[in-house]
């Protein structure tokens, strides 16, 4: 897949109607008071909205919100977050009622240079995940230039994500050419060696990433849930730890491969087992071979907090994605916080491929130490797996 894509600096856009996809896909509070808990994603907009201001462009911007699975559904408006836009720019974010209904069309037509609107939740169409052309042809027809700019949403094939790009010129805003340029170039072009940190619960999700990155990486490090199921395939006993039967023989032929490539394949020595699967529960460190029956692994252990944290001293490039253990219980954090902490200390390019990682880096207050912290963890795992990404592949080419 071609990652070197046209950017709304390669266009003239000044007194055209620029319609803007973004990630606006942001965390609520549960009471249904409409109360945003985290801005980060409006705020990650921000550049790109201002910068077609600047050049004087009127923004249609549009997003989705929760699943809403194509029913209007009060509760995920994006009149929220037309409100709080409208706090970070300093001008009022017009707020039309619908997608490409009466409202949104006359709105969108009487948008004026210098002004932004914002359409409804995307997927209150039924057509958005569906990448409906008739829909994705109305959203179109609001705009002169489609601007992609949500990471997050780029590996669906959806009306807004793709499908507007089949009428409209469409190049990539300032968030997706960033992402493209450090997690595309950590994957063409890697400063070595290659570090990659995989952790999470499955190995099923994760398979297609450890395959694509043993043609790349030099060392790759496994944590979390999935490690067990490596654990299994190599004749361990794991206890009623996690474990994916069904890819044993897939973890074995991993471990191969990779000693067939002379890339190093680090799997937890040691672990810290739990009687039960709980905040409170009791728990000691046993060797990841010899987990007792009736105990689950749910960290890492010392030994292996040790290698692994001095696998990343040395490294040019590290990328990480997935928690070491059950981070939600803090007795169960140590190996994700240490791994967090050995990051924020090396001199490597780090690269932290969202959801659980950001969250543990941000949680940790190490977000500022790292390179580059994705804003989507499954377009950023899609990404490293070599999938082509639709709403990326749709982009004019640089």
């Amino acid at each position: 897949m071609n990652y070197n894509k046209k950017t709304v600096k390669d266009i003239d856009v000044a007194g055209k109607k620029v319609l803007l996809r973004c990630d606006f896909n942001v965390p609520m509070a549960k009471d249904g008071s409409g109360v945003i808990t985290d801005d980060k994603r409006i705020r990650a907009a921000l550049p790109t909205i201002q910068y077609l201001l600047e050049q004087n462009a009127a923004v249609v911007a549009c997003s989705h919100l929760g699943k809403p699975k194509g029913e209007v559904k009060p509760e995920l408006s994006l009149k929220p977050v037309a409100a709080r836009l409208s706090e970070l720019l300093g001008r009022t974010v017009i707020m039309a009622a619908d997608v490409v209904g009466p409202d949104a069309q006359a709105k969108a037509a009487a948008l004026q240079p210098g002004q932004v609107l914002l359409l409804e939740n995307t997927r209150f169409e039924k057509g958005e995940t569906k990448n409906d052309p008739e829909l994705a042809k109305q959203l179109a027809a609001m705009a002169d230039v489609y601007v992609s700019d949500a990471f997050g949403a780029v590996h669906r094939a959806h009306a807004s994500t793709a499908g507007v790009a089949d009428h409209l010129p469409a190049v990539s805003g300032f968030l997706i050419q960033k992402e493209l340029e450090i997690i595309g170039g950590a994957l063409a072009n890697p400063k070595r060696p290659l570090v990659a940190i995989l952790g999470g619960s499955k190995v099923s999700s994760k398979i297609g990433v450890i395959n694509n990155l043993l043609e790349i990486a030099d060392t790759i490090i496994i944590g979390g849930g999935m490690a067990y199921t490596f654990a299994a395939a190599q004749g361990g006993k794991v206890g009623d730890s996690l474990l994916e039967e069904d890819w044993k023989d897939y973890a074995n032929e991993m471990v191969q491969k990779a000693a067939a490539k002379g890339v190093k394949l680090l799997l937890p020595v040691d672990t810290v087992a739990a009687n039960a699967f709980a905040a409170d529960a009791q728990s000691q460190v046993v060797k990841t071979s010899e987990i007792p029956d009736g105990w689950q692994g749910l960290d890492i252990g010392p030994e292996s907090v040790a290698l692994y944290c001095d696998a990343v001293k040395d490294a040019g490039t590290v990328i990480w994605n997935g928690p070491m253990g059950v981070f939600e219980f803090p007795a169960f954090a140590k190996g994700t916080e240490a791994v967090a902490e050995a990051l924020s200390q090396t001199s490597a390019i780090t690269i932290i491929g969202g959801g659980d990682s950001a969250a543990a880096v941000q949680q940790l207050g190490y977000a500022e130490k790292m390179t580059h912290i994705s804003t989507g963890g499954g377009a950023s795992l899609e990404f490293m797996e070599g999938k082509e990404l639709p709403g990326v592949a749709c982009l004019l080419d640089a």
